[in-house]
């Protein structure tokens, strides 16, 4: 996805946030001067989340090692944990037919936890979200393609996002593995930590590891850009039959990459709420062909 002026002015607003309170007025204006020219050298295609990971080398250079979100991810991994017992108590209600739309909308309902785009999350906004998924439902004619497309896959990669947000993965997974016994399924977590994203530490804590072959994306971009992402995954993605690609930021790396992707996350900005006409915190389910229409 190509590099928008309202994502540039976001880039901007969102570091200019970020060390408001930190510093010497002298180190903010050398970082956002720094940040400037990340972004006046970036080519068009050079989307949100691969020039974060670059402006962060400059906040390195400035103020020393960039926000530790470990704690966080323990944290929030722990609660959705917690919340395993009831969300499958809810899934397993449903009939055999319904299993898996169920745990995909808890799935795409956690991906609110994303302190890159909120800064905070609020428990309660997850809490409520969670309870509100149960209700929805995702685009009718995605998701029978989606199992159209599965029921002839052999392969799926399912390219995680966030923290918290990978143990409503791992349900999704085990309804997959489920519904479709002879599909192999590889869960992408990313390679480096990128604010609250999903890597194997998170995966080995969720066991998402029992679910699914874990694979990382090689770099610490909160994202898939294939053109950055190691060869491993690259191969993964090019050969699978079909990706299931979680959250804004893989959306942002991945759209346009031609191939057979099922992109499902939030509306969490302006930008993403006007392009597909949704409400903040509206869910979308929709593959690499559609989004190109739109």
């Amino acid at each position: 996805m190509e590099l928008c002026a309202s994502c540039i002015r976001c880039v901007m607003d969102r570091q200019e946030e970020r060390v408001r309170e930190t510093g010497t007025d002298r180190q903010r204006s050398d970082y956002l001067r720094g940040v400037a020219g990340v972004i006046s050298q970036a080519a068009p295609t050079d989307s949100a989340p691969v020039l974060v990971d670059r402006i962060n080398r400059v906040y390195e250079e400035i103020f020393g090692p960039a926000e530790d979100y470990a704690k966080i991810k323990r944290e929030f991994n722990a609660l959705m944990l917690s919340l395993v017992p009831q969300l499958k108590e809810k899934i397993e209600a449903k009939g055999e037919a319904e299993r898996l739309h169920a745990a995909m909308l808890y799935a795409r309902a956690a991906n609110y936890i994303d302190f890159g785009m909120a800064g905070a999350v609020e428990k309660e906004t997850l809490l409520s979200l969670l309870d509100r998924a149960a209700g929805e439902q995702l685009d009718e004619k995605t998701w029978e393609g989606f199992l159209s497309d599965l029921e002839k896959a052999r392969s799926l990669v399912y390219v995680t996002d966030n923290c918290g947000e990978v143990v409503c993965d791992r349900l999704v997974i085990e309804e997959l593995s489920r519904r479709f016994p002879n599909l192999s399924v590889t869960a992408l977590v990313r390679g480096r930590d990128a604010l609250n994203d999903a890597t194997r530490e998170d995966a080995a804590q969720v066991e998402l590891d029992r679910a699914a072959r874990i694979a990382d994306n090689g770099c610490g971009v909160a994202g898939t850009p294939l053109e950055y992402v190691g060869t491993e995954a690259k191969e993964l993605l090019e050969g699978a039959d079909v990706i299931l690609s979680k959250g804004q930021g893989n959306f942002e790396t991945m759209h346009g990459c031609g191939l057979n992707v099922y992109y499902s996350f939030l509306c969490k900005c302006d930008w993403f709420q006007n392009r597909f006409g949704m409400e903040k915190n509206r869910g979308v389910f929709i593959t690499e062909r559609d989004a190109a229409l739109l």
